[in-house]
């Protein structure tokens, strides 16, 4: 009898683990299969990691103290009066914020936002990116520090496809109006609402101080995972971002070689003659991507940027280690 019992709990556990693999791993091969036919570079549809099912991981809190203790150091010597920091691995989900609550004005970091939104609804209707759009010759809604490379022409027509590359790419202001003026106040706030970032302190007062750090950050963990765009989409908008041109803060802090998926923003406050700088992305670590946004305070640009760069270096040294 005992001979019987131990012969039908081996067969019993060799067909658990016989319809474990077929239900479990099978699918799993596959998926990882179709990610390697597709040479996806930038996403990790696999990886579906949810802000919610996630704490700070206490493993961080010496990485979290030495940025906050530089953050601090950089505020005594008054070159910058404040700073947020959120950081998050995209291997596993651990992070850590710093101020990370604190409302800035997200400036030309909305951009990313309005392309999703457009290639969102490219989606429904395939011909929406090559549609053509016409510039007319107006004065520029927000002058820009960081003058971008390119342009448009007045009396020119560009395709939504080049304006999105042009805006994301050049971060040009002329572009984004064109692109804003053209899609609708619902299909646009659909993306916030849809990916539970709050915008609504922007429907009052939209060049105020209206998103945090960790709100930002979504846009960009969303798009890592493609669990809003399709995959080839979020892919082709994560490496439209990893084209910017811009390479003075993230990507100032690491290795020349590495993949940087980002969007800078700046605003100015000429009435009071407050500047806000800001740098948030992707960072493809060849063993641990992580996404990092920084966002800053202060008088002078020019000592914005070089904190981000910094904070960006310590950190990647870190995950190096």
């Amino acid at each position: 009898m005992k001979f019987k019992i131990a012969v039908y709990c081996f067969l019993f556990f060799n067909l658990g683990l016989f319809l474990g693999r077929m239900f479990f791993n099978r699918p799993s091969e596959k998926m990882i299969e179709s990610r390697l036919q597709k040479n996806y570079q930038f996403i990790n549809p696999l990886l579906e990691c949810d802000t919610a099912n996630f704490s700070r991981d206490q493993n961080l809190d010496r990485l979290r103290n030495e940025v906050a203790n530089y953050i601090k150091d950089q505020q005594t010597q008054n070159k910058i009066s404040f700073a947020s920091v959120y950081f998050r691995d995209l291997n596993n989900g651990p992070w850590f914020g710093i101020n990370e609550k604190e409302n800035f004005s997200p400036a030309s970091l909305v951009k990313v936002p309005l392309m999703i939104a457009y290639l969102k609804l490219s989606e429904s209707n395939p011909n929406l990116l090559s549609t053509k759009l016409k510039y007319q010759s107006v004065s520029d809604s927000i002058s820009q520090n960081i003058i971008p490379e390119e342009t448009l022409t007045p009396d020119q027509e560009y395709t939504i496809e080049e304006l999105i590359k042009r805006m994301i790419v050049y971060s040009d202001n002329r572009s984004y109006d064109l692109l804003n003026q053209n899609i609708t106040f619902d299909q646009l706030i659909r993306v916030y609402n849809d990916l539970g970032v709050d915008i609504s302190k922007g429907l009052s007062n939209p060049n105020g101080d209206i998103l945090t750090v960790k709100s930002y950050a979504s846009f960009f963990r969303i798009l890592f995972n493609s669990s809003y765009l399709s995959h080839d989409d979020s892919e082709k908008a994560l490496k439209l971002l990893s084209q910017s041109t811009f390479t003075q803060g993230l990507v100032a802090g690491v290795p020349q070689s590495t993949k940087v998926s980002h969007k800078f923003g700046e605003r100015n406050f000429t009435d009071t003659g407050i500047k806000q700088f800001h740098d948030c992305g992707i960072i493809y670590h060849p063993q641990k991507p992580y996404l990092l946004c920084v966002m800053t305070r202060g008088k002078d640009f020019n000592q914005l940027i070089p904190v981000i760069k910094q904070i960006s270096s310590t950190i990647y040294q870190t995950v190096s280690r």
